[in-house]
């Protein structure tokens, strides 16, 4: 009796796990990051592409402006803004909000780095990162190498302190430093 319910269950997760995966596709550490052009609440456009052999990008996701731990977030990227631009890299946070949205949400931070906004959610999909019974992306951060190699994938955001994360997930990573 036990084995048969071992491999119902085993049997149900894996009709799960693959569900899931044709849902949305699982980026892994050492793919090659989707490109992307997304509007930003500093009024400009970004893309991938245009950091391609540069620099390396990061990437925090974040569910929805205005809310409590997102705020958090953003202010915690803010005040260790300095740490970061330490380094060769153009960090972003983003969301499914609108552009209209990102822009009311970092100028009430004062925010010192633009959100990107995906009101479509292709990029999000694209990222795995797109939760479609919310509607909104899951808070998760990718650091992208100057080849659009996906170097880290962190999962696990604690939004107090994720700015000083991020500093030292470069240094970590051996983001080369700004001379």
């Amino acid at each position: 009796m036990k084995t048969i319910q071992f491999l119902a269950v085993a049997g149900l997760m894996l009709a799960l796990a693959t569900a899931h995966a044709e849902d949305k596709p699982v980026l892994k550490e050492g793919d090659k990051a989707p490109d992307f052009k997304l509007k930003a609440s500093d009024g400009k456009e970004y893309s991938l592409k245009q950091f391609a052999g540069k620099q390396a990008v990061v990437i925090a996701w974040f569910p929805k402006a205005f809310t409590g731990g997102c705020t958090k977030e953003c202010k915690s990227m803010r005040e260790n803004g300095e740490k970061i631009r330490k380094y060769e890299v153009a960090y972003f946070t983003a969301s499914c909000d609108t552009p209209e949205e990102n822009t009311r949400f970092a100028e009430s931070l004062s925010l010192d780095y633009p959100i990107l906004s995906d009101p479509t959610t292709d990029v999000a999909k694209a990222y795995g990162v797109f939760n479609p019974e919310r509607k909104v992306s899951l808070r998760w951060t990718f650091y992208i190498d100057k080849d659009g190699v996906v170097k880290a994938i962190d999962k696990t955001v604690k939004t107090e302190t994720h700015g000083e994360d991020v500093a030292k997930k470069l240094e970590e990573l051996g983001v080369a430093k700004k001379k």
